[in-house]
């Protein structure tokens, strides 16, 4: 593809491979400051926008939504959680967020923040591309890094810039442009996987439950006032053709069943998933001229509710990072991306690991594995520094404090 015929040249100081949530926030952080940016992504807009993903945010990231005017519809759609609820034994403990470390998480999905920054993107007369083909980033150890494409009309494009930004997630090629023998990865794989649902029903629930159950793990969380977004444990290879509305609705039932006769409120299934998850952090999160951030760097099991908040994370210090250093630092300035970023990563795999360990039943548990669970479960809702250590990481760090 080097030598195809370039049909334009474009020159900005940071081209952005990826227009998810990361790099459509990190170029409106960047286009706030002055810094013009081309955002490219293979994806269509309707595409990305067609995905139905869950989304927890820090309240610290819902107020960055707001007041880097991105968009108020959070305030407007989204539900503010002052607590989760864990049910295990039968019986439901709820964790009091506010009591506990007077913070709270927003429910408002990962779909909707792309909608609002993608909108925001075209009010601020930002340059994304979706639907590109044959991306190629290139000289990305020299100073002069460029990014070309095919677009939808077959024609052939070079972005020249002295940055490029790779945040096109777990399967983009970013992060493989850090030479083999210059990269460690760091990974783990569970040994079962989520069945996702979105379901036409009342919510069951004013907030998140997280439910333990010797059957195995299920959450209850919300998607809006009608629509609902649940998950129950499976195996990796489980198929969606083999569970019926009658059979996911049992499992889910069982999964909440307790002395306190709480069921679920049902209704018509129309989306079935199996989402695999897995540990994953690559270092280095840079390579010359290329940056990584948010999924093309890391990603998290689900559980913890930490995927969305630390890409969004990683691109505010990112913006700052790459300010400086289109200024007066020059690439020095880099030098902080890394440990700030991964700061937080490290802490996040460590609180998502431990959640998907307390949670979810191992395909070969043992009859003491699972009471051992259960004594752990008791210490977390039955004592202070158990409730406040799962509030204060399930709400998040802030910045300040987390970064020194």
């Amino acid at each position: 593809m080097a030598e195809t015929v370039i049909d334009t040249v474009t020159s900005v100081p940071v081209a952005v491979v990826g227009a998810g949530p990361a790099g459509l926030m990190l170029a409106h952080l960047l286009g706030r400051a002055g810094v013009e940016t081309v955002v490219v992504d293979t994806r269509t807009r309707r595409e990305i926008e067609t995905t139905q993903r869950a989304g927890i945010l820090e309240a610290d990231v819902a107020r960055d939504l707001v007041e880097t005017g991105v968009s108020e519809r959070i305030l407007r759609d989204g539900y503010e959680h002052e607590g989760v609820e864990l049910r295990f034994g039968g019986r439901a403990h709820r964790i009091d967020f506010k009591a506990l470390v007077g913070a709270a998480v927003w429910l408002y999905p990962q779909t909707d923040v792309f909608i609002d920054l993608a909108d925001a993107r075209d009010r601020d007369g930002g340059t994304v591309h979706f639907g590109v083909t044959d991306t190629e980033v290139l000289d990305v150890t020299t100073d002069a890094p460029r990014v070309r494409y095919t677009a939808a009309d077959g024609t052939r494009h070079e972005i020249r810039a002295r940055y490029v930004v790779g945040a096109d997630g777990s399967r983009g090629m970013c992060r493989d442009l850090v030479p083999e023998d210059r990269r460690v990865r760091y990974g783990k794989e569970y040994p079962f996987a989520w069945f996702g649902i979105l379901a036409e029903a009342p919510m069951s629930a004013p907030e998140l439950i997280y439910a333990h159950s010797e059957h195995g793990f299920a959450l209850i969380s919300q998607r809006s006032e009608a629509v609902q977004r649940m998950y129950f444990q499976c195996r990796p290879d489980e198929s969606v053709d083999a569970w019926s509305d009658d059979r996911v609705w049992d499992t889910l039932q069982a999964r909440v069943a307790g002395e306190d006769g709480f069921r679920l409120k049902e209704g018509r299934v129309f989306e079935k998933t199996v989402l695999r998850f897995r540990s994953f952090v690559q270092e280095p999160m840079r390579w010359g001229s290329l940056v990584l951030a948010g999924d093309a760097a890391h990603t998290v099991p689900p559980t913890g509710a930490r995927g969305l908040n630390l890409a969004l994370h990683d691109v505010k210090v990112l913006a700052e990072v790459l300010l400086r250093a289109l200024g007066e630092a020059g690439d020095t300035a880099l030098d902080d991306y890394q440990p700030r970023a991964l700061q937080r990563v490290w802490r996040a795999q460590s609180f998502s690991f431990w959640m998907t360990r307390l949670l979810h039943t191992a395909p070969d548990g043992t009859p003491y594995d699972l009471r051992r669970q259960l004594g752990e479960l008791d210490n977390v809702v039955g004592t202070r520094a158990g409730r406040t250590y799962l509030a204060e990481q399930y709400t998040g760090w802030p910045t300040a404090r987390a970064e020194h």
